[in-house]
């Protein structure tokens, strides 16, 4: 996956969407970029287990999970198929556990904090419509780009010349 660097990107592309800064790092790869897949979920992780273990084909899988710290909706076991599957990564709007696993995968992954505990399995959710959080609206086949500097949120695929 070629370097990106996403202040460069905003310099070149001012108009591209600008998620808060409310994410950590904590894959195994520290920057990453795809179109964009989604799942909204709140402390069920049902659909993200099912999503990662389908074909990634170099996509991000962006999870709403409503922002709940109170349980993890990625583990190591999830990352390590979402890697084997061929994901770019996954931002996650809630938690994730075996961080130091987590780094060790061949997966970007960024979550706003980690947490010991397990989600739910009900079978609940949404997945493919628009999500919003972090003051952006994050529609399917839009492209992420993500760093340690922040996530941007693109229409269309961005080209640095």
């Amino acid at each position: 996956m070629p370097a990106i660097v996403t202040p460069d990107l905003c310099d070149a592309y001012p108009e591209v969407a600008v998620l808060e800064p409310m994410f950590v790092n904590f894959g195994g790869h520290e920057a990453f970029f795809g179109p964009v897949r989604t799942v909204k979920c709140f402390e069920d992780n049902s659909l993200v287990r099912q999503t990662v273990n389908e074909p990634g084909d170099g996509a991000v899988l962006v999870v709403d999970a409503g922002g709940s710290t109170r349980c993890a909706m990625l583990g190591d076991r999830l990352a390590e198929q979402a890697a084997g599957n061929g994901w770019a990564g996954v931002v996650m709007y809630g938690c994730v556990r075996d961080v130091d696993e987590l780094a060790e995968t061949e997966l970007g992954i960024q979550a706003l904090a980690a947490h010991p505990r397990k989600s739910e399995k009900h079978g609940e959710g949404q997945r493919d419509i628009p999500v919003s959080f972090g003051g952006a609206t994050i529609e399917p086949g839009q492209w992420l780009y993500a760093d340690n500097n922040g996530i941007l949120i693109a229409d269309d695929r961005l080209v640095l010349d």
